[in-house]
């Protein structure tokens, strides 16, 4: 067996344990005088379902991810003592890379006895430790199917067994995305802290002059850096204004229609047309921009005598509305939707006509779902890369003018963290600054949006 095929026999042998456990479950009951359970019998089959695949589950999952450790430590411990005495990590890290490059057959010369000794125990081993891994893993679930099965009785209560499990799962899962959330959080301020102790933060909030290619390596040739941040803070900017000036309006106005003015026949079929735009990817929209965006608003530009440039943030910032279109059409028709009938009623029987009731009425009572509909297509204007290297260019350029090339700071990122990244330099550590002041923001911008949609919230409920 593989271990590919690991999983698929853990489910097998779960519910295997289910009909196990439920068959002995009826069975207690229909042998017992007073033909009576704790719990209903197909909470004992969750249960020895439960007990049978979980643990088993986490032990492949620990033994996947710490297999390729072992190996490692049994091809090192089946070399000489002397290649592996006083070695630094990065030695270690390329002598087991030669040992696994020869037992691939990708080395160039021919490598030391010991290396090819050692590359013909590699596959010995990872054969070993994964057929030890597999081992385990069906041991424990037949293992953990056979006690849990043995402990059905009549007055064992396995619905709160089981409903222990799945709330300690659902704590864990939660404890998962906090951790992780911290993880991220932590890292992102070490390293921003590290970029900071050779960059001053004053210099870099408010320098106007964004140049941070510096030489990592004594053989190459570069400036000295500059990291004045405020030119590609702008160009995120411009970009999503851009965005929003054209995903806000035709989004709104096709959630209105939908919501309160098309059939139904036409609202089933223009919605689920709106929210295909959601599910192109960016690439595609990227080349849309640099293909027929650009040049259809390069034409425009000259022939009334306007200079325009070939990368530009208003082709970027108008190609990435289009895609924002769904994001904010799909909230705001659940939000006028969610708005109650009595609203609507109300408005007419004063005298408001249909135009009047949505824009004094309904607007202000679904602004919430609104809300979170511009929040999400914002963060997403602002945290988008690919059609802003393609269609707006990579120059910081602080400038008012939409129709001149600029760059954002996740295009930044990116461009900082390609080639030669060694977390020692200012120039990658730029990065992280950067990502530090994109979440900030994107924060702040979360803390806005929650307090308008609490006060009319609070109006409106």
């Amino acid at each position: 067996m593989t271990q590919s095929l690991v999983i698929p026999t853990l489910i097998v042998l779960s519910v295997i344990g289910f009909y196990l456990g439920r068959q002995r479950a009826n069975a207690l009951r229909d042998a017992s005088a007073n033909g009576g359970l704790a719990t209903l019998p197909q909470y004992y089959g969750y249960y020895v379902a439960l007990i049978a695949g979980l643990p088993a589950f986490v032990i492949f999952v620990a033994g996947v991810l710490l297999q390729g450790s072992f190996v490692d430590w049994l091809l090192l411990s089946s070399v000489p003592a002397e290649m592996t005495t006083d070695i630094t990590a990065a030695e270690r890290n390329l002598l087991l890379s030669s040992i696994k490059n020869a037992a691939r057959g990708t080395t160039f010369g021919t490598p030391p006895p010991e290396i090819l000794e050692a590359a013909q125990n590699f596959a010995i081993y990872q054969s070993i430790v994964r057929y030890a891994l597999i081992a385990a893993v069906l041991a424990a679930a037949v293992a953990g199917l056979t006690w849990a099965r043995s402990r059905i009785n009549p007055a064992f209560r396995a619905r709160h067994q089981v409903e222990g499990i799945v709330f300690a799962l659902m704590v864990l899962a939660s404890l998962v995305a906090i951790v992780t959330t911290l993880g991220i959080l932590v890292s992102l301020i070490y390293e921003a802290w590290r970029f900071f102790e050779r960059v001053p933060v004053a210099e870099f909030l408010f320098g106007l002059n964004w140049e941070p290619q510096i030489a990592i390596r004594e053989d190459q040739v570069a400036g000295l850096g500059s990291f004045g941040a405020v030119p590609v803070f702008w160009g995120t900017i411009v970009v999503s204004v851009c965005a929003m000036f054209v995903a806000v309006p035709i989004g709104l106005m096709a959630a209105i229609y939908t919501a309160e003015y098309a059939a139904q026949p036409v609202r089933a079929t223009i919605k689920p047309i709106l929210e295909i735009l959601a599910g192109i990817p960016t690439i595609v929209y990227g080349f849309f921009a640099v293909i027929t965006v650009s040049p259809f608003l390069r034409d425009l530009a000259a022939a009334i005598g306007i200079d325009m440039a070939p990368t530009a943030a208003i082709v970027a910032g108008g190609v990435m509305g289009i895609m924002l279109i769904p994001f904010i059409s799909s909230f705001a028709d659940d939000a006028l939707n969610a708005v109650p009938q009595s609203l609507r009623d109300g408005s007419a029987a004063l005298g408001a006509t249909k135009s009047e009731t949505i824009r004094q009425v309904l607007l202000p009572a679904a602004l919430p779902g609104i809300m979170g509909g511009v929040l999400l297509a914002l963060s997403r204007a602002i945290g988008e890369t690919m059609i802003v290297v393609m269609a707006a260019g990579l120059t910081a350029n602080l400038t008012l003018n939409p129709l001149e090339g600029v760059t954002t700071t996740t295009v930044q990122i990116v461009t900082l963290l390609i080639g030669d990244t060694e977390f020692d330099s200012p120039k990658t550590l730029a990065a992280f600054g950067l990502g530090l002041v994109l979440f900030l923001s994107t924060l702040l911008l979360n803390i806005l949006a929650i307090g308008i949609v609490k006060k009319y919230r609070e109006q409106y409920d």
